[in-house]
């Protein structure tokens, strides 16, 4: 009988160890994803990923400091104090993101639910470890416990910080996630709940297992749900009807129609519009084909870094001096609907598909520069604004001396450089990064009813013909012609600035003018 006893002992602790081990290894887990997840989605919807990735970082670290200080106040029923912990940390960590998303579309009240959401999860996640700790010092001493505490949820947070970019973030995108791990956390709670109902008390347990019943219930409804909450979100903060939602790897994209429009959004930022791209373009391709259609070899190899849509592809094959078009782009699902939906591929004219000369490679900018094997005539970097550090990396110095490293000796280099009126600080500094790394540059600009006046950088080590280019303009354009050229390179005084400080990858100052300048637009 003692025997019999003692092995019964030995299988209860063995089954209250593994509880809690599991509760310390999903709280892990999850403490670093609500953490990524509240990042992330404030840099979506806000930009300057330095910015709101530092403050989140110290909101959240700062806060868990002072729920593991209060947690010394709770001194008795740990167990109980811990269900109401898990169970409130499971409701607000799993709805955290859709009503942040909610928060931006219908209210002004976005970032400040951000800082509380941010601020009440950390405390809630500063009290589990502490609790845990002392849960497991039952059944080892404390010195044993604090290593398998730690030693657990630092595991854990390592496999959520592996999977949230590789696996959770391009596959349910950020409001699922949250979704699915406030019901991983809610599976915290239940399990203490089932597992020791008598040290929590049955009127707890009672009133606990129908709200975390309830709360999962809600959380799971969310999840069979969110491709219509989506949806409807998606029609409060576009205007258009969305035909096309993805959150990738890298980004979100998302496409829109009306009647007569379609436009591309990465992150919440439009890209094109249909309905005056062709301004853009023209712009951006025509005037460097015209000057190296006069000075260079007949058969040219072209470079464009960005535009995976395609439409800038189709301005230069309109040139038939072009050998070969290699388009660098870093998303996969980017360059996918540049070649296969039926509404991009409509308005590019199947230029990803449909010509043998044009290459697509996935790949980040940088890194294909750096690893270039051959040199280009003409380099066209049409990537995203520097609205994050990702982005500004690519308007550094060493960035476009990559570039300039990429040409052959009399090619030519063109950046989309933001708007010289709305961030004329963002133009004029990629300007001067542009002219750290070439002998020439000839900055230029156009409007974009959809941007506004918009601006560009061309680049050379030869000097830049540009008079009488206009005369090797395609006939067929809609935008450009010899008055339209000319005037390109004309800036008013109100558009220029005084000397201003050159882009670098150790102090990538592009973020800081961007931002600076489109947020006076803002107020």
């Amino acid at each position: 009988m003692v025997a019999a006893s003692s092995t019964s002992d030995g299988q209860a602790r063995s089954r209250d160890v593994f509880t809690l081990v599991y509760a310390v290894f999903i709280a892990g887990l999850c403490s670093i994803v609500y953490e990524l997840l509240i990042a992330t989605t404030v840099t979506y919807f806000e930009g300057d990923s330095v910015r709101y990735f530092s403050l989140t970082i110290g909101l959240y670290m700062a806060s868990m400091g002072l729920g593991a200080f209060v947690s010394k106040f709770a001194t008795e029923n740990l167990l109980r104090k811990l269900v109401y912990a898990e169970t409130l940390l499971g409701a607000l960590g799993g709805f955290s993101i859709p009503l942040l998303y909610l928060a931006y579309a219908w209210t002004d009240h976005f970032l400040t639910l951000y800082v509380v959401f941010t601020l009440v999860i950390g405390f809630l996640i500063g009290l589990e470890v502490p609790f845990l700790t002392r849960l497991l010092e039952r059944y080892d001493s404390l010195r044993v416990s604090i290593a398998h505490v730690l030693t657990l949820d630092y595991f854990g947070a390592l496999i959520a910080t592996m999977a949230f970019p590789l696996l959770l973030l391009p596959m349910f995108g950020t409001f699922r996630t949250g979704l699915f791990f406030g019901l991983m956390n809610m599976s915290i709670g239940l399990l203490l709940l089932w597992h020791f109902p008598k040290r929590i008390g049955a009127r707890t347990t009672v009133l606990f297992r129908a709200l975390t019943v309830v709360i999962a219930a809600s959380i799971v409804s969310g999840l069979f749900l969110a491709h219509y909450l989506l949806e409807n979100w998606n029609g409060q903060v576009y205007e258009a009807r969305v035909i096309h939602s993805e959150q990738t790897r890298f980004q979100q994209i998302v496409l829109t129609k009306s009647r007569t429009d379609l436009r591309l959004f990465l992150d919440g930022n439009l890209q094109f519009s249909s309905l005056d791209e062709y301004r853009y373009h023209e712009a951006l391709v025509h005037p460097a084909m015209a000057v190296l259609t006069a000075t260079v070899k007949p058969r040219l190899k072209a470079l464009f870094l960005g535009g995976g849509d395609g439409l800038a592809v189709r301005e230069i094959l309109k040139h038939d001096n072009v050998a070969e078009v290699t388009l660098v782009d870093l998303d996969p699902a980017m360059t996918a609907i540049g070649m296969k939906n039926p509404h991009v591929t409509a308005l590019n004219g199947n230029s990803l598909t449909r010509d043998k000369r044009v290459r697509v490679v996935n790949a980040d900018a940088f890194s294909f520069l750096k690893g270039r094997s051959v040199l280009y005539d003409l380099i066209i970097a049409d990537l995203p604004d520097p609205n994050n550090t990702d982005l500004a990396r690519l308007y550094t110095a060493e960035f476009y001396r990559l570039a300039h490293n990429a040409l052959a000796p009399d090619g030519l280099f063109v950046a989309q450089a933001t708007s010289p009126f709305y961030a004329k600080k963002a133009f004029w500094g990629t300007h001067a990064s542009v002219s750290s790394a070439f002998r020439y540059t000839a900055p230029y600009h156009t409007p974009v009813p959809s941007f506004g006046d918009w601006g560009f950088v061309m680049a050379s080590d030869e000097p830049l013909n540009l008079s009488g280019a206009f005369a090797n303009l395609p006939k067929d354009l809609r935008y450009l012609d010899a008055d339209v050229f000319e005037k390109m390179f004309v800036f008013a005084k109100d558009l220029k600035v005084d000397t201003i400080e050159a882009s670098t990858l150790d102090r990538p100052i592009i973020l800081d003018y961007y931002l600076e300048g489109w947020r006076q637009w803002e107020r």
